[in-house]
């Protein structure tokens, strides 16, 4: 490395993950013992329930649930293992040999049980319901009920086993793809091949020459690779089209709303709420161009940080910036938060053939959660780490509801994350005296709202927009794929940044398009939810407000996500939420200006 570039260690490089909680190798013989274990229960589940699913009372069928919940624990433990190690090097053929068998053990897992789900939604509605009300089955009552929602959308038996036979060899391995590519994907930037994260990262930086010559970087490897990624992009486009028709689903998005929980409309008013406020994000990229002191903003201007020196924050800095405004909140936050660093749950090392970007996986009930990131020392990564771990005490908390109701829809499952984020964030201004500190950092967060809020739903309009298209005209070339993300994000930005034209293929790296279609918006929602949900908890009584909080968490998905919400107040039902959440984003961008003014 030269000198020049040459960085100052945060302590993150080697935080590495311990698995051994789910398997302490691939190797591991209980790893082996497993996969042989999970195929001959669903074998005997197949053979005890199969065509007899009608005939079952409400004991039986909570007996059913049993075993239907041992299988999922433990395929979910053998795919958690397999995903969670060959994200930290996708280029290990091994690792990728290990994923791709937990896959096909999971197809051929759910052949022989998709008798159930298609047999327990032929049941009339007055027989299902008897069962779902039945003190026997309380425990599932809430997965019950969603269950029956897929019964229009449900085919024969031997139609669900050929799809998830075809999965396997069908998205999911251009899914794999798609992530080993740009895991192996090198980016030259001052005479260094750098990983996408690290090259992506200097964007952030004060450097406006170096964040340019990164954006140039980032620009000429995806054009490399710019031929494979419009060919993926295409296949997955292609095959959920054909999904969506078999199942009969009224548009690309409607699997996503009905597996959020949500209506359309309500996803609707979001969407037109965000778009109609495009203007708030103008206003501020003008006041950011006034204090940058540039003459234009260009897109790679965007995450600029406001002061010219960043300071390095350290691992141990981070740690401590979140345990603190976790613990501030409710000690059980802090406690659950302190066993992500003390048990090892956390992979935040950047190196080579890691995938890009950060989640928490949930894993299964029996074992917890663990955290991925790529740290490298700036005050966002401090953030992506409060975001993770508010997902993983979210994880951590709604264990106990076992297998088929711990998970919450996409909806909600940003709640914790993004209030993670706000109690950092808060905890941090509340420590700072200098205005331009405080500026600065007031910056930094409408950037990451913006980013969440607005960008989100601008990726939502380009997701309609080349669904729609891939429907409609076939195959897109690159160009179209590249016009039609230029047009959302010109529509978002306006004349308050200049977007490049190699801005145009910026499209081409975004994972979430693949691997969960229509999943952005949920981003926009869990903050938009947050915002109002933090106002009401600067005005509430704190920690009355900290155990509605945390009995929320716990609920997991146990509950329809408006009744969740409504628990603290909120009506997320309502059109007028979501303008709420927006006048408190406003507010924001007013503190800025204001404390712009006095400075």
């Amino acid at each position: 490395m030269t000198k020049k570039n040459q960085k100052k260690k945060t302590g993150a490089e080697t935080i590495n993950w311990d698995l051994s909680d789910l398997y302490k190798s691939p190797d591991d013989p209980r790893l082996k013992a497993d996969r042989e274990k999970v195929l001959q229960l669903a074998e005997r589940f197949n053979a005890s329930y199969r065509g007899s699913v009608e005939e079952l009372n409400a004991e039986q069928f909570s007996n059913a649930l049993q075993q239907y919940e041992e299988i999922a624990g433990l395929l979910g433990k053998l795919g958690s293992y397999a995903y969670l190690s060959w994200s930290v090097n996708t280029e290990d053929a091994t690792l990728g040999k290990l994923l791709q068998e937990a896959n096909e053990l999971g197809s051929e897992v759910n052949q022989h049980l998709v008798f159930f789900d298609v047999e327990w939604l032929k049941l009339s509605d007055q027989k299902a319901d008897k069962l779902i009300d039945s003190k026997e089955l309380k425990k599932w009552k809430h997965y019950l009920q969603v269950s029956r929602q897929y019964k229009k959308h449900t085919l024969t038996e031997e139609a669900e086993q050929v799809l998830s036979a075809k999965s396997v060899t069908g998205r999911a391995a251009w899914n794999r793809y798609f992530d080993e590519t740009l895991g192996a994907a090198r980016f030259e930037l001052d005479g260094e091949k750098l990983t996408e994260q690290e090259v992506l990262s200097k964007l952030h930086n004060p450097d406006r020459e170096l964040r340019k010559r990164a954006h140039a970087s980032l620009t000429k490897t995806f054009k490399d690779h710019s031929r494979t990624l419009t060919f993926v992009f295409n296949t997955v486009l292609a095959d959920k089209y054909t999904n969506d028709k078999l199942r009969k689903y009224e548009s690309w998005i409607s699997s996503r709303n009905l597996s959020n929980q949500t209506d359309n409309e309500t996803v609707e008013a979001l969407v037109a709420a965000v778009t109609n406020n495009y203007h708030l994000v103008q206003r501020y990229y003008k006041l950011k161009t006034r204090l940058l002191g540039v003459d234009e903003m260009f897109d790679f201007d965007r995450y600029a940080p406001m002061l010219k020196t960043t300071k390095s924050v350290s691992w141990e800095q981070g740690k401590e910036m979140v345990l603190g405004a976790y613990g501030d909140f409710h000690p059980v936050m802090r406690e659950i938060a302190s066993e992500f660093f003390e048990k090892k749950w956390i992979d935040a090392a950047i190196k080579p053939g890691k995938r890009g970007g950060a989640y928490s996986a949930s894993t299964v009930t029996s074992v917890h959660p663990y955290v991925f990131m790529n740290y490298d020392g700036q005050l966002r990564d401090v953030q992506t780490l409060a975001h993770e771990l508010g997902h993983g005490v979210h994880q951590y908390l709604s264990r106990k509801q076992g297998e088929l109701q711990s998970s919450t829809p996409l909806t909600t499952a940003e709640t914790a994350s993004v209030f993670g984020e706000m109690l950092v964030f808060n905890k941090l201004m509340s420590t700072l005296d200098d205005p331009k500190e405080k500026l600065a950092l007031l910056i930094s967060k409408i950037d990451d709202t913006i980013a969440t809020v607005f960008r989100q739903i601008s990726m939502n309009r380009f997701e309609d927009r080349i669904h729609t298209a891939r429907r409609e005209h076939g195959e897109l070339t690159t160009d179209e794929f590249s016009e039609l993300w230029f047009q959302t994000q010109k529509d978002l930005y306006g004349d308050s940044v200049m977007l490049t034209d190699e801005y145009k293929i910026w499209w081409c790296y975004i994972p979430h398009f693949l691997h969960t279609p229509g999943y952005v918006y949920a981003y926009a929602f869990g903050e938009l939810l947050v915002l109002a949900l933090y106002d009401v908890y600067q005005n509430a009584e704190k920690s009355e407000f900290s155990k509605k909080y945390l009995s929320i968490l716990e609920a997991g998905g146990s509950d329809w996500p408006h009744n969740l919400v409504a628990k603290i107040g909120l009506d997320i039902k309502d059109p007028a939420f979501w303008e709420n959440g927006l006048s408190l984003f406003e507010n924001m961008i007013s503190d800025a200006e204001k404390l712009a003014e006095s400075l």
